[in-house]
């Protein structure tokens, strides 16, 4: 992978460029933390006004899922790396591009692909690694999905191969509930109508997002992995609304975290943020899913950490040194829409900049539609229960204005 020694000023001939794909609120961040490199943003996504859009040198706007208009736009900017900051891609064109060498894609095209898709990323943890999931069964049609409901039994968990955010996920826990988890499943995923994946329920006691960093060890100039402190969160509808960090484990736990952690992203491969799901009961640990990229329910970092996810993410991909440092317990809580309109509007900005150590980021997005995302609270404190408290308070001081 290519680590910069020169950086030039971005629009210049010899500056280093990336190409963000995904403007959201996390791809609004990472923006913003290569921005203060020094490095040339292009901002892709979907729809105009997205949030990473309103800060990047240069905004596009395309279909991210058509090969060609992907590849066209890569063969107009010629990025020095492109980063991923969705799943919902042209992935094997992405796989092609790199092939090519017409960029570096981070961590790289194959994680990217692996990733979007719940059956690869199962198949390479549980059946090559080996590691430790809940029992699981993927269905492409009804009959095969009854079939798999009926091998792993109730409770069940039934998500989309592909999506993110909750969509289309539900939990099965008697026989009246399997059509509708079909029919929602087929709703949700971003394709459309697709395969499933149905996990067997673990009764875990929390789960936690590990933030695991690959770059290069300034002293050795060699690979190396770094570990932040695991962030517990709280999910509703399958769609994170809370985030602590750090998240009390006992040292075992801690271990077989890092352990699987370690071994996936090994597995995975390249540079970069990777945000790492884990099921924790006792001192057992399973498990979930990862994503290539900063992960939402980090979003705390950025109050708790001397370097926040982005700025990790942004300094491992161009090999610069990097620092896990957390410095006060923290916590996120996030800020919804309240209802579907065109140039949302909220109130009570100040009320929540007034609890202490709180201090908001609010998105900017363009429109919003009931439980949107549309900002996030942000809290220290000396405990994390202290932190979650007033991050909760802030966020529910602003409120959207009717």
């Amino acid at each position: 992978m290519f680590t910069p020694t020169v950086y030039a000023s971005p629009g210049s001939d010899n500056a280093i460029s990336v190409m963000i794909l995904g403007s959201g609120e996390l791809g609004k961040e990472l923006a913003i933390a290569f921005q203060r490199l020094g490095v040339e943003v292009h901002a892709v996504d979907s729809y105009p006004g997205a949030p990473a859009l309103q800060v990047a040198l240069t905004a596009h706007v395309i279909d991210m899922t058509d090969p060609q208009q992907l590849r066209l736009l890569v063969e107009d900017v010629r990025p020095t790396f492109i980063v991923p900051e969705i799943e919902a891609l042209a992935t094997d064109e992405l796989v092609r591009i790199e092939q090519d060498g017409l960029a570096t894609v981070v961590p790289t095209a194959r994680a990217t692909k692996l990733t979007m898709d719940r059956e690869g990323i199962r198949r390479l943890a549980a059946e090559q690694l080996g590691l430790p999931t809940s029992p699981y069964r993927f269905a492409a049609d009804k009959v095969a999905f009854d079939r798999a409901v009926a091998e792993i039994g109730f409770p069940c968990v039934v998500k989309p191969v592909m999506s993110s955010s909750g969509k289309g996920q539900s939990v099965v826990r008697d026989a009246g509930d399997i059509d509708g988890a079909w029919n929602y499943a087929q709703k949700g995923g971003r394709a459309g109508a697709g395969a499933v994946i149905v996990e067997g329920f673990v009764d875990f006691d929390y789960e936690i997002t590990l933030l695991t960093v690959r770059s290069i060890d300034p002293a050795t100039g060699k690979p190396a992995t770094w570990f932040c402190e695991p962030i517990g969160h709280r999910q509703e509808m399958g769609d994170y609304v809370e985030s602590w960090q750090p998240m009390a484990m006992s040292e075992s736990a801690l271990e077989s975290a890092r352990s699987i952690a370690a071994r996936i992203t090994g597995a995975l491969g390249g540079r970069g943020i990777f945000g790492v799901e884990l099921f924790v009961k006792g001192d057992e640990v399973f498990f979930s899913e990862v994503s290539p990229r900063p992960h939402d329910t980090g979003m705390v970092t950025m109050a708790s950490q001397r370097l926040s996810e982005f700025d990790l993410h942004a300094r491992a991909i161009l090999g610069l040194p990097v620092d896990v440092t957390l410095i006060s317990p923290g916590a996120s809580a996030v800020i919804h829409a309240g209802q579907e309109n065109y140039d949302p509007l909220f109130t009570g900005v100040d009320k929540a900049m007034a609890v202490p150590e709180s201090t908001l980021r609010l998105f900017g997005k363009p429109d919003c539609t009931p439980r949107r995302r549309m900002g996030v609270a942000l809290a220290t404190a000396e405990t994390t229960d202290q932190a979650r408290q007033r991050a909760v308070q802030a966020a529910s001081c602003v409120v959207p204005a009717q």
